[in-house]
């Protein structure tokens, strides 16, 4: 099998450009929706430390804990099993002064007092909706789990 090399250095530099483009382009899987105009945007950092015993829970997949002292609503975290993810407990779909109760979680859900509608936590998301929940960042260093907006 022959193999055509590049010669002129214009053709390799197409082709490192080409290459970066792509790298550059590819969804690195940390992506968020942090954009609703029914929430406001607070912001804030929340350090979790999961070695203690009331966090300890969020150390294994399909736990969560609640914080309902940062965020609009409060802020709900979860394990994914692969990662963490935090949301905003206020309703996505319904203006935030039309519903004052933050949502509800049961199991892997959060469910809108306000119209019914859930949310997969995994994801943030619910069919049919125009708005998913508004999702915050996250990093871990060590046993601790931020999160901030």
């Amino acid at each position: 099998m022959e193999y055509k090399t590049l010669k002129s250095p214009m053709k390799k530099i197409i082709v490192v450009n080409a290459l970066l483009l792509l790298f550059l382009s590819c969804d690195s899987g940390g992506t968020f929706n942090n954009k609703n105009p029914n929430i406001p945007n607070y912001s804030f950092n929340l350090e979790i430390d999961m070695s203690l015993p009331g966090y300890s829970n969020l150390q294994f997949a399909s736990n969560h804990i609640i914080n309902y002292s940062v965020g609009a609503r409060g802020i709900v975290v979860f394990n994914t099993g692969n990662n963490f993810v935090a949301f905003d407990l206020a309703c996505p779909n319904i203006p935030f002064a039309n519903c004052e109760s933050p949502m509800d979680i049961d199991g892997i859900e959060a469910i809108c007092d306000c119209d019914d509608t859930t949310y997969n936590l995994f994801s943030g998301q619910s069919a049919g909706q125009e708005y998913a929940m508004k999702q915050y960042r996250t990093s871990v260093e060590g046993n601790i789990v931020i999160v901030y907006n």
